[in-house]
């Protein structure tokens, strides 16, 4: 990017139990190390999907009061969002409901590494 950035990671896990009743819930496993406040904030994701990561992602990030909240996809499946109003500005592909490997896209830790994206068969 031919901008002054910074890139910064979290890592979120999905989990149910009981004290959610069995509701897929999210948690944080890594938080963001520098304030995001009055600043413009794009969310790399590689897949939106039902978008509830993605959603819970941005409802806790406009806590913290960006000037600008976008989100970039690699792969995208709008037909399968379970929340509306996500704000996912940049669309690599929209695919189908088919599960892809390469490219970092793994099955089982398997496949990460090849140079493009395949559909496990």
């Amino acid at each position: 990017m031919p901008i002054v950035h910074n890139v910064d990671f979290v890592e979120l896990a999905g989990y149910t139990s009981d004290e959610t009743g069995g509701t897929p819930a999210i948690r944080f496993l890594k938080d963001l190390d520098a304030p995001i406040e009055g600043r413009d904030v794009l969310i790399v994701e590689d897949v939106v999907d039902t978008g509830l990561t993605l959603h819970y992602l941005v409802k806790t990030f406009r806590l913290r009061s960006p000037r600008s909240l976008a989100a970039v996809t690699l792969l995208d499946r709008p037909y399968r969002r379970l929340v509306d109003d996500l704000p996912v500005r940049y669309v690599g592909f929209t695919v189908p409901d088919e599960f892809f490997i390469g490219y970092g896209f793994d099955i089982d830790e398997k496949y990460r590494n090849l140079p493009d994206l395949h559909v496990l068969v």
